[in-house]
């Protein structure tokens, strides 16, 4: 179902299933892998609502990062691992869910990492948030951002704005402003990935 890629070396599919909804596979050499791409392999969809969270262990404890996701919609991504271990020196295992509670990390096949899978509602997907550094920060992420922020607060702004008498001017309140920003910052407090 599963398939990654890592740049210089052949496609991986040896994912190792460890429960009904968990999937891992040994990655080799991590010291020289900055990111890997993961995509489906067309052979086998999610369920419907449902995705796959790519995760990393953390190297305090069994529980796991979250790196992003995979749907049936975006059947590939691409994570950043390249920072994890100096990430996680900074922020410490904290933002790592606890996954794969029963897998230790150990396999069979030499191994410096390990890519796990995990099929979960997307639900339950789009309130995982990643650690800060950890995906890769894209120009067109960052513009899609900033362009729905500024399309959310134009159309907001726009709607309370008044005509000055005896003049063509037209004019906004700053309370309205005011109001747009707190909601804005309440709602990204709420879930960072509401805009999407």
């Amino acid at each position: 179902m599963f398939s990654i890629l890592i740049a210089g070396r052949l496609p991986q599919i040896n994912f190792q299933q460890v429960s009904e909804t968990q999937f891992v596979i040994p990655i080799s050499d991590t010291d020289h892998v900055n990111h890997l791409v993961v995509f489906m392999t067309g052979q086998i969809p999610f369920p419907e609502n449902y995705g796959g969270g790519g995760n990393w262990p953390s190297a305090e404890g069994p529980s796991w990062i979250f790196l992003g996701k995979i749907t049936n919609v975006k059947p590939s991504a691409i994570f950043k691992i390249g920072k994890i271990k100096d990430v996680e020196s900074q922020i410490g295992s904290s933002l790592a869910p606890t996954l794969f509670s029963g897998f230790q990390h150990q396999t069979a096949i030499p191994t410096d990492g390990l890519l796990g899978i995990s099929v979960e509602p997307l639900s339950q997907l789009d309130q995982q948030i990643q650690p800060h550094d950890i995906t890769p920060s894209t120009v067109a992420s960052n513009v899609e951002f900033v362009s729905k922020m500024l399309n959310n607060f134009v159309n907001y702004v726009t709607s309370f704005v008044q005509n000055v008498p005896g003049t063509s001017e037209q004019i906004v309140p700053l309370s309205i402003v005011q109001t747009w920003y707190n909601n804005f910052q309440r709602r990204i407090n709420e879930n960072p990935n509401f805009w999407k």
